[in-house]
């Protein structure tokens, strides 16, 4: 009889704080043979002996027999614990083997250490320190910080020393020239109530350091409309109320899932000749005593709608002087001041007029609330606005890790790293989270994990100005992107409180999120997964929400078609902090009783399982089959108008077809992988490669990305997204009469054939592509 030979090879732990810092994990190899020769010096065993030398003892041997049995048995098991034991991991909260692609009985990745997810997991897990990210969030948050700024550049700098410590593969910057706007050193913004003369009868004390950049400047004189959150139902019923906001400085709250860009948008379009924005007590808390914000403090954050340099708007602003100047679209035309609730209460208990909904009444004290616009004194407000457009040099810090496999595809972790105040949520806890991960990953690197795909980490400049650092260099590799980078995640803002997760992501990634919460204990409750604690306060599907335009990831997706993620921790009551002079590092462990760190760490946890994920699995983990669901709202909502469109002229047969083509090229390519021999690294990058670029294909090609940055149909902005499409076919029942035919019908065919278009490239080969095109002989 041959030999028998078995080897079980395992890696050595790397959990002791003596090996975290060594290159590469020993191995422990264990040999069991048994040859020929044994087998004919001992053709039976010991208790095969025994049964013979009592023959006639049948029930003591069989007794003894069964015994011995049981102690082989139970030796040979506890053998096989003990060695196999690295290889599974049961979750500490998830309380099951993950049995994804991807899991702990796979594989693992060819020209790696022979570690398993299971193993990379525990090893993620004891090298992310909470210390760390409370050190880092009080260093960067111990000042201003602004772009340009002394402190701004000290911090650079330290980052890049951080960096370049980790000793990862490669690290460098990259530099370019943006315009920024910044508050006039000498001449003051300022805000009058004059009579009705015009003459100033009082004026009212604004804070020299609040601002809104990007503002128009110059003066208006006119009287307030209160338009609550300024959102576009509010504007509605103004008009509906018969209430003119045209030349009237328009009054409006922080909130209500408007940006201030969304807000003075909206105020400019309906006429208004200027914006004030403050802070509610009934939004943001404002009691000293409880941890709220100075009832004197007002909330700053850019105006521009849109995103990057808005002097450059669709190509990069690296050597900027050299392009003919163009101005984004998303400028304000108006002036813009943001006041706090002493001011607003100031000017809103002097309001005369209309009363407004129940729902628009706020906390301000002494106030009734009325909509305007006259002044019962009959005064009216001056605003005037003194800001000057700068030209600032910025720095986006890089530090990357090499993969083994697939070098080329990046997965991306950023955040902002300049603030206008202290920023300690602004920048300070994404910066902290990002250097922890980063020097996470590149110990495990050190310890045996090899990645498949590279990690890059991106500290941004200018985020509190539009995510200009982010975009500039998006615009800069527009080109590129998508045969590139897998996904991105941006860590901007991502803890605000420690106890309802948000998910502002892309659709692609949400199978990726499910299954990450499932692993990572929640930060809170003790005991429990952010997947279990989430099904008990209503469902986990109330963590996903869509991508907004001042999110750090939305850029990523809308304008780069890289499907991104920004995760966020708050509380049930408002981070009351957020854009203000307040944001310390202080308060923010007062809002989390202490737990800075242990918040932290769990949201760095998170971000690190999915990126464990698409660096480790042989496919990328992406649902290609998300947008098909998305899209099928819309066909119901085209069918239950389809008789009134077809006698309109217009037929929703062609939307029904193309998703129809989508939905199947998208399961054929998932069926298409499920049965190809994924061990084959060039059947793998074939299939990877047209996972990475589905989020590409929904980018409308029919449109400039200049004129239309945002030129996602699913997630952009523009009259060619499904949202527009949506909301004019939602007027056929709300208001016939501006239901316009030829616009509907460009809406219509630009979305038809984009979406279209996804599906012919999904399905991949020319040959088996079949479009819409019908050739018609004269």
């Amino acid at each position: 009889m041959d030999a028998i030979r078995c080897r079980l090879t395992q890696s050595s732990s790397v959990g002791a704080a003596e090996d975290e810092e060594v290159g590469g994990a020993p191995r422990v190899e264990m040999s069991f043979v048994t040859s020929e020769e044994e087998e004919e010096a001992e053709p039976s065993s010991d208790i095969t002996a025994l049964v013979r030398r009592y023959h006639h003892g049948y029930k003591k041997a069989g007794l003894f027999l069964c015994v011995c049995v049981v102690i082989v048995f139970t030796t040979a098991f506890l053998l096989a614990y003990a060695v196999f034991g690295g290889r599974y991991h049961c979750s500490l909260v998830g309380g099951g083997e993950d049995e994804e692609q991807g899991g702990g009985a796979k594989p693992p990745a060819e020209g790696g250490a022979g570690l398993y997810l299971g193993e990379l997991r525990l090893m993620m897990r004891r090298l992310l320190q909470d210390e760390d990210i409370h050190n880092t969030v009080s260093r960067v948050s111990r000042a201003n910080h602004p772009p340009g700024s002394s402190d701004g550049t000290s911090l650079a700098s330290e980052v890049l020393r951080r960096f370049r410590l980790l000793q990862m593969d490669h690290t460098w910057t990259e530099s370019l020239y943006a315009t920024l706007q910044f508050p006039h050193r000498s001449q003051r913004s300022s805000l009058w109530l004059v009579d009705s003369a015009g003459l100033i009868s009082e004026q009212i004390p604004l804070n020299p350091s609040d601002y809104c950049p990007y503002s128009a400047t110059g003066s208006t004189t006119g009287g307030v409309v209160y338009a609550n959150y300024g959102r576009p139902e509010d504007f509605k019923w103004l008009e509906s109320a018969g209430v003119s906001v045209v030349g009237f400085v328009v009054v409006m709250r922080v909130g209500g899932g408007v940006s201030f860009a969304e807000k003075v948008w909206l105020a400019e379009r309906s006429g208004a000749g200027g914006a004030l924005i403050y802070p509610d007590p009934a939004d943001l808390p404002q009691d000293p005593r409880r941890l709220g914000l100075n009832p004197h403090t007002a909330v700053s954050e850019h105006v521009h709608l849109g995103s990057g340099d808005p002097f450059t708007p669709g190509f990069p602003s690296f050597n900027h002087t050299q392009f003919p100047p163009i101005q984004s679209s998303g400028l304000p035309l108006i002036p813009v001041l943001p006041i706090s609730a002493t001011v607003a209460a100031k000017l809103l208990s002097q309001l005369a007029g209309a009363s407004c909904p129940p729902s628009w009444r706020g906390r301000l004290p002494y106030v009734r609330c009325v909509v305007g616009p006259e002044f019962s004194s009959g005064r009216r407000v001056t605003m005037s606005v003194h800001n000057v457009m700068t030209p600032v040099l910025l720095n986006n810090i890089f530090s990357s890790l090499e993969g083994r496999g697939e070098p080329d595809h990046y997965i991306i972790l950023g955040a902002q790293r300049d603030s206008l105040g202290p920023g300690a949520v602004t920048s300070g806890v994404g910066t902290a989270i990002l250097l922890e991960l980063a020097r996470t990953f590149s110990a495990m690197v050190k310890n045996g994990f090899s990645p498949r795909r590279s990690l890059l980490f991106v500290s941004w400049d200018a985020g509190d100005f539009g995510n200009v650092g982010a975009t500039e260099w998006l615009e800069g590799y527009l080109s590129m992107l998508h045969l590139k980078a897998v996904a991105y995640f941006s860590l901007d803002q991502a803890i605000m409180g420690d106890d309802v997760l948000s998910a502002y992501t892309s659709p692609l990634l949400v199978d990726l999120l499910d299954a990450a919460i499932r692993q990572v204990e929640h930060p809170k409750h003790a005991g429990q997964s952010i997947y279990s604690q989430a099904e008990r306060e209503g469902g986990s599907w109330r963590i996903i929400k869509p991508l907004f335009l001042n999110s750090g990831a939305y850029s990523f997706t809308a304008f780069a078609g890289v499907p991104a993620m920004e995760l966020r921790f708050t509380e049930e009551r408002a981070y009351p902090f957020i854009n203000t002079p307040l944001d310390s590092a202080s308060r923010l462990q007062e809002v989390l009783g202490g737990r800075l760190g242990v918040t932290g760490r769990s949201l760095g946890e998170l971000v690190g399982e999915m990126v464990l994920r698409l660096a480790h699995n042989s496919i990328l983990p992406l649902r290609i089959t998300s947008y098909a669901h998305t899209v099928l709202q819309l066909s119901a909502q085209l069918n239950k108008h389809s008789a009134e469109l077809q006698s309109r002229g217009l037929s929703p047969h062609w939307v029904f077809s193309a998703r129809g083509d989508y939905s199947r090229a998208a399961e054929t390519l998932q069926r298409a992988i499920e049965y190809s021999d994924l061990h084959n690294p060039t059947a793998a990058r074939y299939y990877n490669t047209r996972i990475m670029r589905v989020e590409y294909y929904f980018l409308s090609q029919y449109v400039s990305v200049v004129e239309t940055p945002f030129r996602h149909v699913i997630h952009g902005r523009g009259d060619l997204t499904l949202s527009a499409l949506s909301e004019h076919l939602s007027l056929l029942t709300s208001d016939p009469e501006r239901f316009d035919d030829k616009c509907f019908r460009r809406q219509l065919a630009f979305f038809t054939w984009t979406l279209q278009g996804a599906a012919n490239a999904l399905r991949g080969d020319v040959y088996s592509t079949h479009t819409l095109l019908h050739t018609t002989t004269h």
